[in-house]
């Protein structure tokens, strides 16, 4: 293996026997193979590929994808039907809930237990004993048996374990889906410390904006298979359509429709131009409008590079662009000026309009959402019957100088998982400018005062 791999997955499989019935095993073993009493189970299928050190890669997927079982077989906690996986340097990981911890031992033992299973000297962990108390932040719990805890304590004691032994391969398997955001958001500025320290980092989990802002590659796993993998944005651009799509077509329509587009060297492409881009978000406050209009083509009309574009009346977004104050389409914007997001809309009469919802946001290259608003917010405004009109936001520039990107959608907000009528990531690339030098990720205007006692 070359010295600049960290992980190297080789043809990698795991197969499970699932019995019917108990007594079905013993059977089996008296048998001496010359019959089957089971059914196989392939929890990974012929998965090959190669993370460099100091690379930071998510694994996405559905429940039941085989997330959680590569991790094992790369952890070695389970041992691979076929296949090989090597792997450079120390590696610390957070599977599920409480694994490695023994549930009668303290926590305290429990740190000095997992430190020696991961080959870290003990004198070391005992030295550092109380940053991990620290970061923790389970006071006096430490001593007492982890069969007390909490699921947030389990995590903190996991987490905090993982970070203070040095680890060259961090794995982190949904770990921070427990436990509360203020503890969450401790965990993701400590991953991005580790990061900065040169460590290699598999990320799993279900939230796809986390995957984007730590990761620069994905790997997408479905059922057993490695569908996908590549740059962050369109992989993880892909899944998201891939869950939103009919489940009883979506294997067969996206398989297909990746197959060709990779076939065509047109995945390569998609992923260069995103590069220079963008996604991102946090809410801002908008004012939008609805102007009726006749059946005309509209004269900006959307970007022929979307990261993703599904929905299940596609069409419905005729155009989506940023204009200045002037109502004019620009590339180039200018930070504090008044500016437009305009989506031209074809909706059939066919759609409700009882909880429809136009929505935008504004994403920047490590797909954050910066700003998004929809029609649907604190009430709304309710959408016209007819089928051609347009909706605008209207909003001052708060956008330090980067490179970002439009998303425009038609929504069902009927049910707290909003149905897509379309959705398009990417309708509009543009860039903000600043004669100033601004500092964090957006600036909105601010009244300063000097008040003198």
């Amino acid at each position: 293996m070359s010295s600049e791999i960290a992980i190297k997955i080789d043809r990698l499989a795991k197969c499970y026997h699932i019995y019917d019935k108990p007594r079905d095993r013993l059977v089996q073993m008296l048998s001496r193979g010359k019959k089957q009493f089971y059914k196989e189970f392939w929890a990974l299928q012929d998965v090959s590929f190669e993370i460099k050190k100091g690379e930071t890669v998510g694994i996405v997927g559905r429940n039941g994808s085989g997330k959680s079982t590569l991790l094992q077989m790369i952890c070695g906690t389970v041992t691979p039907t076929s296949g090989e996986v090597r792997t450079s340097g120390r590696v610390a990981a957070l599977l599920e809930l409480g694994a490695g911890f023994n549930s009668e031992f303290t926590g305290r033992e429990n740190v000095m237990l997992n430190a020696s299973i991961l080959g870290f000297p003990r004198e070391e962990m005992a030295a550092r004993m109380e940053q991990v108390l620290a970061f923790s932040e389970l006071g006096e719990f430490l001593d007492q048996p982890v069969k007390t805890y909490s699921s947030g304590m389990y995590s903190r004691l996991a987490f905090s374990i993982a970070i203070h032994v040095d680890p060259d391969i961090l794995i982190v398997d949904e770990a921070l889906a427990v436990g509360d955001a203020r503890f969450v958001a401790k965990c993701m500025r400590r991953i991005k410390d580790i990061q900065e320290k040169g460590a290699t980092i598999l990320f799993v989990s279900h939230d796809v904006g986390s995957v984007r802002t730590l990761c620069e590659r994905a790997i997408w796993l479905d059922k057993g298979r490695l569908l996908e993998h590549g740059d962050v944005f369109p992989v993880t651009g892909r899944y998201m359509e891939f869950m939103f799509k009919d489940e009883e077509t979506a294997d067969e329509a996206l398989r297909a429709d990746i197959t060709s587009q990779r076939d065509s060297g047109a995945l390569g492409n998609t992923s260069a131009d995103i590069r220079n881009a963008g996604c991102a978000a946090t809410e801002a406050g908008t004012q939008s409008e609805m102007v009726a209009s006749p059946p005309v083509v509209p004269e900006c009309v959307l970007d022929a590079r979307p990261v993703t574009h599904w929905g299940s009346h596609k069409g419905t977004i005729q155009s989506a662009s940023v204009r200045d104050g002037y109502g004019n389409r620009k590339d180039v914007l200018p930070w504090g000026d008044r500016l437009e997001i305009v989506i031209d809309l074809h909706v059939p009469k066919t759609i409700s309009r009882e909880h429809l919802s136009v929505a935008f946001s504004i994403k920047d290259l490590k797909g954050t959402d910066l700003i998004v608003s929809t029609t649907h917010d604190f009430g709304g405004n309710a959408l016209p019957d007819d089928e051609h009109f347009s909706v605008s936001f209207q909003l001052t520039n708060p956008l330090v100088t980067g490179k970002y990107l439009l998303v425009a959608a038609v929504e069902n907000r009927q049910h707290r998982d909003i149905h897509y009528y379309e959705y398009v990531e990417g309708a509009h690339y543009f860039s903000s400018l600043s004669d100033q030098r601004l500092f964090g990720i957006f600036q909105p205007a601010i009244e300063q005062k000097i008040l003198v006692k």
